[in-house]
């Protein structure tokens, strides 16, 4: 059996963290909150590319991606973000409407920290240029001459026999 990409889980526990205090903070509290929300789903909603296996990427990622790519070693490191998800979830711990938020925040920056020991680091999903087919391998050219026919006089109705 293959090891746990850490990583993986903290994305979703990460992402679900920063929607579901934005829900919360959509009640009127402080616009500075919801600012570090946004942020947390900006930088988490890009997935990142499995050591192994196929990696199902997010609708309209790779706008994102090349966001996260840009800040290089900040965004690719899980140790700066183990920090950073941690930091942001403590004075939202003091919110009742935020708790549920923060809980999932805290789990996410635990699991990082984990990641992060563990050596592993976000990647971004590349698109892989599509290939043409090749001619001569499994698909073959169309014909150049048309199909046989039979003679004219065996392509002329048969009278049905029986009556």
């Amino acid at each position: 059996m293959g090891q746990i990409e850490w990583a993986m889980w903290a994305n979703e526990q990460a992402l679900a963290a920063g929607l579901s205090e934005s829900g919360g903070l959509r009640l009127g509290l402080e616009g500075t909150r919801h600012l570090e929300r946004v942020l947390v789903c900006l930088l988490e909603y890009p997935r990142s590319k499995r050591k192994k296996g196929s990696t199902m990427e997010r609708c309209g990622q790779k706008y994102l991606t090349a966001v996260v790519k840009l800040f290089g070693p900040l965004t690719r490191n899980y140790y700066i973000r183990a920090v950073l998800h941690a930091a942001l979830a403590v004075p939202a711990g003091f919110l009742l409407s935020t708790i549920l938020g923060t809980v999932c925040l805290g789990i996410a920056s635990g699991i990082y920290l984990l990641a992060a020991v563990r050596g592993e680091e976000w990647r971004p999903i590349e698109q892989k240029p599509r290939e043409r087919p090749q001619m001569g391998g499994t698909i073959k050219p169309p014909p150049s001459n048309p199909p046989p026919r039979p003679p004219p006089d065996a392509r002329k109705k048969q009278p049905e026999v029986g009556g």
